[in-house]
């Protein structure tokens, strides 16, 4: 007879440590009793708890059985405890409350006690769960509303650092003759009595133009160059100093705009 070999037992892979496998537990291993307990519902008072356990078995609140949800209130409570969970002390109040209500549920009435003076506990408990209900259910809608920096984030850009810089035009040479037969336009109305003046030199008034500019303000009004009473040939000794200037590029001419007024100034490096 020919014997056959049994197939060896497959066991259980539970975990590897540090590669190697482990298929059962270890003896020594220790595993406190609280360490898989997990407890998922919280609850903001009892008013909450009670609203859970009506939600949570379809109940409707104007009719609600106070035998069997003080039954479920006392078996939440008795689990809480038991997971060792510390219980605020309203929770206790509102078990005691129920407790009330469902005793006097039991109690035959008495026809001469007043209602109205001893007042309705389960009516009273009604309308809280009621206002309750009503504050729970606006603040879940509003928490369903998009909000900022938790659903929506903002994005901030900032441009970048811009230099301002005002680009004047170019001076156009007409402009410049045209400003310049204008004083001399001037200085043919203020002629009079014409008497012989030492002849002017164009480098000496290059060097007055440019002490006049060195001592002025940035900017000087292309007019203010020019001296009426040195008749036609000191405004045209002026006017070849200043046009030599431009081309040795010591001074530039400057308008703000198309057709202004024509400034001077030293032309920086």
């Amino acid at each position: 007879m020919q014997q056959t070999t049994a197939d060896p037992v497959q066991l259980e892979l539970l975990a590897k440590v540090e590669g190697e496998p482990y298929t059962q537990l270890p003896d020594d291993l220790f595993i406190p009793p609280e360490a898989l307990q997990v407890f998922l519902e919280t609850f903001e008072g009892p008013l909450d708890l009670l609203l859970y356990l009506i939600r949570k078995h379809n109940l409707d609140i104007l009719t609600i059985n106070v035998a069997e949800i003080t039954r479920q209130y006392i078996g939440y409570l008795d689990l809480m405890q038991d997971l060792q969970i510390e219980l605020a002390a309203e929770y206790l109040v509102m078990a005691a409350l129920l407790a009330e209500i469902k005793s006097r549920s039991l109690l035959p009435r008495s026809s001469e006690v007043d209602e109205d003076d001893e007042g309705d506990p389960r009516a009273e408990l009604i309308r809280r769960l009621l206002e309750y209900e009503r504050y729970k259910t606006a603040a879940e809608r509003l928490d369903a509303l998009p909000r900022q920096e938790r659903d929506t984030f903002l994005v901030g850009s900032e441009l970048p650092s811009l230099e301002s810089r005002v680009v004047h035009p170019e001076v156009d040479l007409q402009e410049v003759l045209l400003a310049f037969a204008r004083l001399m336009r001037q200085s043919d109305r203020l002629a009079d009595h014409q008497i012989s003046r030492e002849p002017l030199s164009t480098r000496e008034r290059m060097s007055q133009v440019l002490d006049v500019l060195s001592q002025a303000d940035n900017y000087l009004a292309f007019d203010a160059l020019f001296n009426l009473s040195e008749g036609r040939q000191g405004q045209v000794v002026t006017f070849m100093a200043l046009l030599e200037l431009v081309k040795e590029q010591l001074v530039e001419l400057v308008q703000t705009q198309l057709f202004a007024m024509i400034h001077v100034r030293l032309k920086t490096q």
